[in-house]
């Protein structure tokens, strides 16, 4: 019950005030957080609202503070599993600051990407999130919207200075898998990635470049690009077969469970004669048969990250300086990269409790 008779209209300001012996600007700071008020009267004001069922009218808010209380959200494919996990989490965090989300869902395609980040300013959108679809024909809408709201990129980027940024060490991450596959025995690895210009995509596939050479000579140059898809996960397996890998590293889930798919109808024991990694932790890595391993992404940091960096204000009056924020990954080991008949096992697991983050000015 709210307290009222049954009929009544809604609650107001004055109501509230009326209830907690406060004045109706008193009731108007502490319910909007926007000046400090004492604990007391805080408390008490609060406690009068939730006993009248008081709801905040976000209309006549908006009007009169020209702040809607919402903040705009737009995915590159919200099919990929990666990404619910992500917006529940950044819908929980921005709930926690009293913001709202409006979702916008542009199929990987920068032009649609654009008409939907123009669309969300007409909407009044206090600030933007994006995840853009491509690195480089995302940049102008990104660098228009940021001029004109707080805007930050996340998991990819699209071009340096910008916008704030936050994202997973995908360097990390894949030097994590690239240590334990070596940790297990694995030397002749094949790369399977993505071929769009993505930043996630292109930093995997030169961490991998980069790190792969201490397996094996020639592992830099197996590297096979298609795109984030269990599609290409299938068909690339037939594609590196020639090779004789004994092991698949795979740019993100997506691919590596349709690489297993595939290999399992080929009849090839995974992980016996192979083994394979994936990137993100999606729940259908936990889900396969055997468990990919996998690099997990600090999904709920990631989150935390965004809604602290649209929360800063302004340094000293002008233009802040952008942040670009690496959150540490944790690498997950499954049954799918267990050390071959006769190979080394791994010596020791990284620190999965890492939640180090790197942090500069662009």
């Amino acid at each position: 019950m709210d307290g009222r008779e049954p009929g009544v209209t809604e609650a107001t300001l004055r109501d509230v005030a009326r209830a907690s012996g406060c004045s109706v600007a008193t009731v108007s700071r502490v319910l909007a957080g926007t000046r400090p008020v004492g604990a007391e009267t805080a408390e008490r004001v609060r406690a009068a609202a939730a006993q009248l069922g008081y709801r905040p009218n976000q209309a006549a808010r908006a009007l009169r503070s020209r702040a809607t209380g919402t903040v705009g959200l737009v995915l590159p494919q919200i099919t990929n599993p990666f990404y619910p996990a992500l917006v529940r989490e950044l819908t929980h965090a921005l709930h926690a600051d009293g913001r709202a989300v409006l979702l916008a869902d542009c199929d990987d395609d920068p032009g649609a990407e654009a008409e939907h980040i123009a669309d969300l300013l007409a909407r009044r959108v206090d600030a933007l999130l994006v995840i853009p679809a491509h690195e480089r024909r995302s940049r102008k809408a990104v660098a228009a919207a940021a001029e004109r709201v707080p805007l930050v990129l996340m998991d990819r980027g699209c071009g340096a200075g910008l916008a704030d940024s936050v994202a997973v060490d995908n360097t990390a991450g894949m030097a994590l898998v690239l240590d334990h596959l070596a940790a297990t025995g694995r030397r002749r690895v094949c790369f399977v990635g993505a071929a769009g210009t993505a930043s996630a995509a292109a930093e995997r596939r030169i961490a991998y470049e980069s790190g792969a050479g201490t397996l094996d000579p020639d592992a830099p140059g197996r590297v096979f690009l298609g795109d984030f898809s269990v599609e290409w996960g299938r068909a690339a397996v037939d594609e590196v077969w020639e090779q004789r890998p004994d092991a698949l590293v795979c740019a993100n889930d997506l691919i590596a469970v349709g690489a297993l798919q595939r290999l399992q109808q080929l009849g090839v024991d995974v992980p016996g004669r192979i083994a394979v990694t994936g990137f993100d932790d999606i729940p259908m890595a936990a889900l396969a048969a055997p468990g990919i391993t996998t690099v997990r992404q600090p999904v709920a940091e990631l989150a935390a990250e965004a809604a602290r960096l649209l929360r800063r204000p302004p340094e000293g009056g002008g233009p802040r300086p952008h942040r670009t924020i690496r959150l540490a990954p944790e690498l997950v080991v499954r049954e799918s990269s267990a050390p071959p008949q006769g190979g080394r096992r791994p010596q020791g697991t990284p620190d999965n409790n890492r939640t180090a983050k790197l942090e500069e000015a662009q």
